[in-house]
């Protein structure tokens, strides 16, 4: 009996918050910033409750992490994965796998993301609920990985990028996830569809894709009108929206529409960016694929189709963040992981600053700080500042000087949990 009682007192006790020093050699608080030199940051809870000199005495009891070689900086943000799928997947996968095989993936994948330094992710585009399974996994403490906006399958037209094709009619009808739409009127009631799955935010394919096995060019798919239909009732639940979007025409579209980003951009031209620029939306660029698939060209990986619409975009890589950049768009990281293996995310960084030619800082900018406004996380995370989730990347080198760095991590806490 008294055992018991014993028992039943410390499981209905408050669990003691953990406390842990991490000692830094340097450390970028904010990526527009000056770094700060030898420091002490004190995590309580999973929240960051100081920043503090080297010298500072460290709270008793705290459990101290030795990082004082190395930099320490805001864990990384990728606003465009798709955390479900793998590189190298024949499309004709989607006939035979399931939804369970889709979300062991996605846990996979998830813990590879984060390990690579990635501790907040946008996913826009899984397999029916799979990703919307992993994230609240994750949530749940059941799993490691990182924070994940998800977006559920991407709203396409009939037949287009996003809606199942390659198959025969009857197997394409049997792999429907109900996310085509006609109409703004029926635009509009997927949208609140996907709300009510669970979506924390809404894509649609504006325009073709390079990937999949449609063959109707990469330019403008849905009408203003529908567009727009998706954007004003995406607004209207508190969801904001991204615009898988290439050709020209169709990223103009999408950003007269009020679109909070436009995804891949590879065509963009200065109407467009300029359209962009006017609305204040983002562009999220994602050059990885460009190399990924370039590397496969050729292999007999891709169906014929696709090897064209490859072949189609492949000099683009980089034009659109010096077009979005010359109007004054705003850049935020993301790279389409999925098409190539993830882990590699922050490859992305040495692209952004060889093709598109941006600065070290403003590449970790785009991935922290810019990212985190685009999420409408900069309240919780993005930099490191008393108050938000202890996420903290640390590297060998500085990355505000040498963006490769972001390929490099070492380290990774993630909402205040060292990931091993």
């Amino acid at each position: 009996m008294r055992t018991t009682l014993i028992a039943a007192l410390l499981l209905s006790s408050p669990a003691t918050a953990e406390t842990i020093a991490i000692k830094a050699g340097r450390v970028i608080t904010d990526a527009a910033k000056p770094a700060l030199g030898p420091s002490t940051i004190i995590v309580t809870d999973g929240r960051i409750t100081a920043i503090n000199p080297a010298s500072a005495a460290i709270p008793a009891g705290a459990r101290v992490i030795d990082q004082s070689t190395r930099t320490l900086a805001p864990g990384l943000i990728d606003s465009h994965v798709h955390i479900t799928g793998d590189a190298d997947t024949p499309f004709w996968r989607e006939a035979v796998d399931t939804p369970e095989l889709a979300v062991a993936y996605g846990l996979k994948n998830a813990r590879i993301t984060v390990r690579a330094g990635f501790t907040t992710v946008r996913d826009l585009g899984s397999a029916r609920a799979s990703a919307f399974a992993v994230r609240d996994a994750i949530n749940a403490g059941l799993f490691p990985g990182p924070r994940i906006l998800a977006a559920g399958p991407a709203l396409s037209i009939i037949g287009g990028h996003g809606d199942v094709s390659g198959f025969a009619a009857l197997v394409n009808d049997a792999l429907d996830q109900g996310n085509t739409c006609t109409g703004a009127t029926e635009c509009a009631a997927r949208v609140r569809e996907a709300s009510q799955r669970g979506a924390d935010v809404i894509k649609f394919t504006a325009t073709g894709g390079v990937l999949s096995q449609q063959g109707r060019g990469l330019d403008q798919h849905f009408t203003d009108d529908e567009m727009r239909a998706i954007v004003v009732t995406a607004h209207s639940l508190g969801l904001k929206v991204a615009a898988h979007a290439h050709g020209p025409r169709g990223i103009e579209a999408a950003a007269r529409a009020g679109v909070d980003s436009i995804e891949h951009g590879s065509f963009t031209d200065e109407a467009g960016a300029k359209a962009l620029a006017a609305t204040k939306g983002w562009l999220v660029p994602t050059l990885m694929p460009f190399r990924a698939t370039a590397e496969r060209l050729g292999k007999g990986i891709y169906t014929p189709v696709v090897e064209t619409k490859v072949r189609a975009i492949l000099e683009r890589r980089g034009k659109q963040i010096i077009a979005a950049r010359a109007a004054g768009a705003r850049i935020a990281f993301g790279t389409d992981a999925g098409v190539f293996p993830h882990g590699r995310n922050g490859e992305e960084a040495a692209d952004m600053v060889e093709y598109g030619g941006m600065t070290p800082r403003e590449v970790l900018i785009s991935a922290t700080t810019a990212a985190a406004d685009l999420l409408g996380l900069a309240s919780e995370t993005g930099t490191l500042e008393v108050g938000k989730a202890a996420d903290i990347i640390a590297t060998d080198g500085d990355p505000l000087a040498d963006a490769r760095e972001l390929a490099r991590v070492k380290w990774v806490m993630a909402r205040g949990k060292v990931i091993d």
